[in-house]
């Protein structure tokens, strides 16, 4: 005798996912669509640079001055291939935007991992532990808060400049951006996840657990952490915009990226010494382009905020 089957067929995450309340929110917010596609688009373009970019910037064999200051193809002067026009020291623009925001993506990215790393731990053992334990955590927190994050930024960057060896610099800057950014940004994670971790030890489900002797790690990363997920997640895809502005912020002050590896903020910075001249395109582009990928961002921020709010539903 065959065992009975279940009526109910098994469907795939994707498939799931195209049924859900969340995919048709998704398409019916015009922003959120446009935003996401936008998004899409500037990121694939800026990790595929290597493939895509008609001139390796990285690579000074590359630069010929002989075609430098060439506007871009529609104006008078300029010349194929180099579309957007190219600098002082004969970079192809188009090729320079795509490092750029290559460098400026994934420092981002990385910034907003690290700092959700950091603040769910410290966020959920503030949560777990209270008494002095919290008290220590989040006074620490708040003092970093009290701090504009830009002045954060700006002293480890300096700092680090100032230990790590003149021939080191270049190649660590990224990491530097990095540690510079998540250390001002871990805070509002670790609060978040702190209040939502407070709450939840005292529901009857975490109570029971303890009760059966499950371990508190156990309790943490299998019933409380994903429950402060929702806001985290908002949290950080508004957050990852935010760390791309201050990075190019940073280089734009000259305490990020090195010329020779640009981000988005270093082709701005080094672009505003030419504007006055006569060569907007320099600096019009990587502008357009950094402000292209935030708005981006914060679209489909907005809309996952929206989404994934109880009280909007």
């Amino acid at each position: 005798m065959s065992a009975p089957t279940d009526p109910t067929p098994r469907t795939g995450a994707l498939a799931r996912l195209r049924n859900s309340d969340l995919w048709r929110s998704f398409l019916s917010h015009r922003g959120a669509v446009v935003g996401a596609v936008l998004l899409a688009v500037l990121i694939v373009s800026a990790l595929l640079a290597p493939v895509i970019a008609p001139q390796d910037v990285h690579d000074p064999r590359a630069l010929d001055l002989w075609f430098s200051e060439l506007p871009p193809v529609w104006v008078e002067g300029g010349e194929w291939p180099y579309i957007l026009g190219t600098d002082v020291q004969g970079r192809d623009i188009l090729s320079a935007v795509l490092y750029g925001s290559r460098s400026s993506i994934l420092i981002g990215f990385f910034a907003v991992l690290l700092s959700l790393a950091i603040g769910l731990t410290i966020g959920l053992v503030a949560g777990w532990m209270g008494g002095i334990v919290d008290n220590l955590l989040m006074r620490f927190g708040d003092v970093l808060l009290s701090i504009p994050a830009i002045l954060v930024a700006i002293l480890v960057s300096s700092l680090a400049m100032q230990v790590i060896p003149s021939g080191w610099r270049d190649v660590t800057a990224g990491a530097v951006l990095v540690a510079a950014i998540t250390l001002s940004n871990w805070v509002q994670y670790a609060r978040i996840v702190r209040a939502q971790t407070a709450v939840e030890r005292r529901k009857e489900y975490v109570q029971a657990a303890r009760l059966l002797k499950v371990p508190a790690r156990r309790i943490l990363a299998h019933h409380i952490l994903p429950n402060t997920l929702t806001p985290i997640l908002v949290a950080a895809t508004l957050s990852f915009g935010m760390a791309i502005l201050l990075e190019a912020t940073l280089s734009f002050l000259g305490v990020g990226m090195p010329p020779s590896r640009p981000s988005l903020g270093t082709l701005i910075r080094l672009g505003n010494q030419y504007l006055f001249s006569g060569m907007w395109w320099i600096v019009l582009f990587p502008v357009l382009q950094l402000s292209l990928l935030v708005i981006a961002v914060n679209l489909v921020g907005d809309w996952l905020r929206d989404a994934l709010n109880p009280k909007l539903r």
